[in-house]
């Protein structure tokens, strides 16, 4: 389900080139602060897909909400019972 995830949030992954620095910026508009930059598209697609895992794994630890994208929904619900 992680991968999937992973692979949904890519897919909503926006490139804009840099022409003053030669650098490409990539950023994924569901996942708020989650950019990368690198020299080639290719470059900032890996560096954008480790700083989402990255954010992923915070956004566990920390408890919070993960944004469902396209119905892909990784988020733990705990059932309170009693």
């Amino acid at each position: 389900m992680l991968t999937t995830y992973i692979q949904t949030a890519m897919q909503h992954a926006r490139l804009t080139s840099l022409p003053e620095s030669g650098l490409f910026f990539g950023e994924i508009p569901e996942t708020p602060g989650v950019w990368a930059t690198g020299p080639t598209e290719p470059t900032c697609l890996h560096e954008l897909q480790e700083v989402l895992e990255d954010w992923i794994e915070l956004t566990l630890v920390r408890g919070w909400e993960l944004p469902v994208i396209d119905g892909v929904d990784i988020n733990v619900r705990l059932e309170v019972v009693g």
